[in-house]
């Protein structure tokens, strides 16, 4: 058969199901086989928002989602969503095109060396030299990008490879099953939990992944010990728990840091290195596990005293079936902070003012929704408030990046989401300055028919950097802009714009646009000069109380 067919029946074996993309005109041997085959082509407006699906396809699925450019600078554009889904471990491959290899190039006309490009940014890059090594190279490149810790990869397939005629056969995916922790690692754990005056429960980003959230439920169950979360740890475990003492949004002062600087032990599951531990270690007497799939990255603040290698569920499982919870254990503390957090955070979620606060922000969107209901997040001051406030019901329902933190991925990362839950209502929430970075996938949502609610949080400036600016007492400089009339925008998509004109009216817009079909979007005036008066708010009453 054609070479082309070979990969698009390679990539059915695989279990792919879309394909997001731009094609050019070295990829029409690819389209054509595509044409004809039961994967589903999302053709975007730009390769960096098919990027940004396809990673977050892989994000929320577990399965390597695909995306497709062309050569040159085709390939270009998806170098960010490539550092995107490596640092942030979504299992991703990119397929781009290249021109013929065995004939003339054309002299260097758009041709770059883009699998050397993709090295540094890849766990695995390769071109396709001929057409009977495309079985091995893809079934290679899916087992990369699905297996700990998930990442990128990238295959190039030139035209003229792609136009090969070949009779390799098809590479079954293999069964594999992750290894588990040796049973001494497990017995010292337990016993270092047990001995623990004031243990706590970390969770990290790689606990979301493979949703180890029944195994960590059982044990919080069986034992007691209060958990706390990083940025992407958030929803492993139902933050509405009374156990729940905060996610590590904030810096020192803030209600998570005291229950974290209180404890002795420090039970790290599913650390990921690209967010840096919410706490430093000090000869202070504080232990750390490092519960992982892989060892731990030791540097000068992150050396733990045990290290628990395996499949992150199973060593939670195991612990849970060995440990007894101690009457000896002072774990109080981490109620008084989870009851002083919930009353804080009343306060600034009742404020009427206008333009809105992003704490009445996250309450009218946390309202609105249903508990299964998901947020994707672009970057900004928001992302902050949204990881302190937003309490996630279930796993991978609040789809924020603290890995790259690349604006421009909110819009992108929805439109994936509601491919793979049609069935779940979808709220892309983004800053006025990452929207516009990829707003144009506004029109792939409407060809789509997608049933969408976008919110823009509106400052006509890159808010979080301006805050930062004056934070750092420098002159307001180099950081305002002006906007389109985004409901206009959006109607000139096909979408539904609107307008938020008072603060008593965001939670019945945003309740219109969930129960209305159709791609939404809401303009949403936003007021970020109370986020220091609020944190040192925060800090003040907290040392009152506590």
């Amino acid at each position: 058969m054609k070479a082309s067919d070979l990969f698009v029946n390679a990539l059915e074996a695989e279990g792919v199901e879309y394909i997001f993309g731009i094609p050019g005109e070295e990829n029409l041997d690819l389209l054509e086989s595509l044409r004809t085959s039961s994967i589903k082509l999302i053709l975007t407006r730009h390769e960096q928002g098919a990027g940004f699906m396809a990673a977050t396809y892989g994000r929320l699925t577990g399965k390597v989602g695909v995306c497709l450019s062309t050569l040159g600078p085709g390939a270009t554009n998806l170098v960010t969503p490539a550092a995107y889904a490596q640092l942030g471990a979504m299992p991703m491959l990119m397929i781009t095109g290249q021109k013929p290899i065995k004939t003339s190039k054309q002299g260097r006309f758009q041709v770059i060396d883009v699998v050397d490009m993709m090295r540094p940014i890849t766990k695995y890059t390769s071109q396709i030299v001929s057409g009977d090594r495309i079985p091995s190279v893809v079934r290679e490149a899916f087992r990369i990008a699905a297996e700990e810790r998930p990442g990128a990869v990238h295959i190039e397939l030139p035209e003229d490879i792609a136009a090969e005629i070949t009779s390799a056969p098809l590479l079954s995916p293999s069964y594999s099953r992750r290894p588990i922790a040796e049973y001494k690692a497990i017995a010292a754990a337990t016993s270092m939990i047990e001995s623990a005056s004031s243990p706590l429960l970390l969770i990290g980003a790689g606990a979301n992944r493979k949703l180890t959230a029944k195994m960590l439920r059982e044990f919080v169950d069986k034992t007691g010990i209060p958990f706390v979360t990083t940025q992407m740890g958030k929803g492993v475990l139902n933050e509405s728990d009374p156990l729940f003492a905060g996610n590590t949004a904030l810096s020192d002062g803030d209600f998570v840091h005291r229950a974290i600087s209180r404890a002795d032990l420090i039970i790290n599951v599913g650390h990921d290195v690209v967010e840096k531990p919410p706490f430093f270690m000090h000869d202070d007497g504080k232990k750390v596990i490092h519960i992982n799939f892989d060892a731990a990255a030791v540097d000068p603040v992150y050396f733990p005293q045990l290290e628990v290698v395996g499949d992150i569920a199973n060593s939670v499982w195991q612990i849970k079936e060995n440990i007894t919870p101690q009457q000896s254990w002072k774990l109080d503390f981490y109620k008084d902070v989870h009851d002083a957090y919930v009353e804080h955070r009343a306060e600034a979620e009742d404020d009427n003012r206008f333009p809105v606060l992003p704490e009445r922000f996250v309450r009218e969107v946390r309202k609105a929704l249903p508990e299964d209901g998901i947020v994707t997040l672009d970057n900004g001051v928001y992302k902050i408030w949204f990881a302190r406030n937003y309490p996630a019901y279930h796993p991978n329902t609040l789809l924020l990046d603290n890995a790259l933190a690349s604006m421009g991925a909110g819009l992108p990362s929805a439109i994936a989401a509601k491919l793979v839950h049609p069935e779940k209502q979808v709220i892309s929430v983004c800053g006025d300055g990452g929207f516009m970075m990829n707003s144009q996938e506004l029109e792939t949502a409407v060809r789509l028919g997608l049933h969408l609610t976008v919110i823009v949080l509106r400052d006509d400036a890159y808010g979080m950097i301006k805050w930062k600016q004056a934070h750092m007492a420098f002159d307001n400089f180099g950081l305002d802009y002006g906007n389109p009339d985004l409901v206009q925008y959006a109607n000139s998509y096909g979408a539904s714009g609107w307008r938020v004109a008072s603060t008593n009216e965001l939670g019945k817009t945003i309740g219109h646009c969930l129960n209305t079909p159709g791609v939404h979007l809401i303009d949403c005036p936003v007021d970020y000069s109370m986020n220091d008066k609020t944190l040192n708010h925060t800090i003040r009453e907290l040392s009152k109380k506590l």
